[in-house]
Parts: C-alpha cells; sequence; structure tokens
C-alpha cells in the first residue's frame, strides 16, 4: 500500500493529459549507514532506496548500485505476467539468492575457491558474473527487460537445475536455456 507521501510524489509528478507519472528520486548523501533515521525514514516514504555504491564507482562499475542494499517495497505490483514477463519475480529472487550464497561463500574463504563444492563455487562464479554483467551495464547500452531476463537465465544456467529452488518448474522449463534445447 502506497504511503501518503509516496502517493504526493506520484501526483507531483503527473503531466496533463498523458498517462503514468514520472518517478522522483529524493538523493539523500549519507556516510554508509542507512540504518541512521533520515536514510531509513526517507526509504519509507518513498517505498524504496537506491543504494549507490563509492566501491563499485571507484571498480568502474555502471550503474554503482548496491543490489544487496537497494530495496523496492512496490517492486511486486510492477512486475511478472501483465507488466513485465511472468519469470521476473522467481528470476529476480533466485539471482539475488545465488549471489547471497557466494558473497557468504566468499567471506567464508576468502579468494580461494579450490575449498569450495562444486555448487560453491558455481554460486561464487555466479556472483562474478553478476557484478560483471548485471551490474555493469554500458553507460551507452540500453538493454530491454527481457533481454536482462535472458541474461538472467544464462547466469542461471551456471547452476545444477535442481539447485534453482525459487524458481517454479514449469518456469524452468520454458526459460532455461539447456531445457529449451530440448
Amino acid at each position: 500500500m502506497y504511503t501518503d507521501l509516496a502517493s504526493m510524489y506520484e501526483r507531483a509528478g503527473r503531466i496533463k493529459n498523458k498517462t503514468g507519472s514520472i518517478t522522483q528520486f529524493p538523493i539523500l548523501s549519507c556516510r554508509d549507514d542507512i540504518t541512521h533515521p533520515i536514510p531509513d525514514l526517507t526509504g519509507y516514504i518513498t517505498e524504496g532506496q537506491i543504494v549507490a555504491s563509492r566501491d563499485l564507482h571507484r571498480k568502474g562499475i555502471f550503474p554503482p548500485i548496491a543490489v544487496e542494499r537497494s530495496l523496492s517495497r512496490l517492486m511486486g505490483q510492477g512486475i511478472g505476467a501483465g507488466h513485465t514477463r511472468d519469470d521476473h519475480r522467481a528470476v529476480s529472487d533466485q539471482l539475488y539468492a545465488a549471489y547471497a550464497e557466494g558473497r557468504d561463500l566468499r567471506g567464508l574463504v576468502g579468494s580461494s575457491e579450490r575449498k569450495l563444492s562444486p555448487n560453491g563455487t558455481g554460486s561464487s562464479g555466479l556472483r562474478r558474473f553478476v557484478r560483471g554483467q548485471i551490474r555493469a551495464q554500458g553507460k551507452d547500452e540500453d538493454r530491454t527487460i527481457e533481454q536482462t531476463l535472458d541474461l538472467g537465465w544464462e547466469l542461471l544456467s551456471s547452476l545444477p537445475i535442481d539447485s534453482l529452488t525459487k524458481i517454479d518448474r514449469k518456469l524452468v522449463e520454458k526459460y532455461h536455456p539447456q531445457m529449451k534445447k530440448k
């Protein structure tokens, strides 16, 4: 449900005689603590936060968005069948879970992947690939949501199919690159 202020933001961004609205981005600069009351309440009021990362910017990743720290309370209302593609939520959830697992595994064993299980190596490798392919979109690249979802499936195909626990089997059969070839 929209908060009153979030509704006002949307209403303020409408153009007379045009459908849709202009999304407004209140920008708040803080030193890495988004749990401080001001950034936390700003995210609550606007129904989400997009967190820019100085570290990603220094690494030349564009856009430098810290996906794991960003959030949207309204995403579920604007994705999936009728809005984007029927697999959008599941692919997003699975990529996020695999990315987080890769991040956690990296923290456990440092940069030595020789100690990881085959699935662990896949998650860690997927984490690097997500960082390099999905996050590091070129400044002049104009990628559609369908192209991004297809890229997500390409990334997920590096994991064993039975480890895709966040995706319904029907969607795996419909979109997974290995299943589509059969």
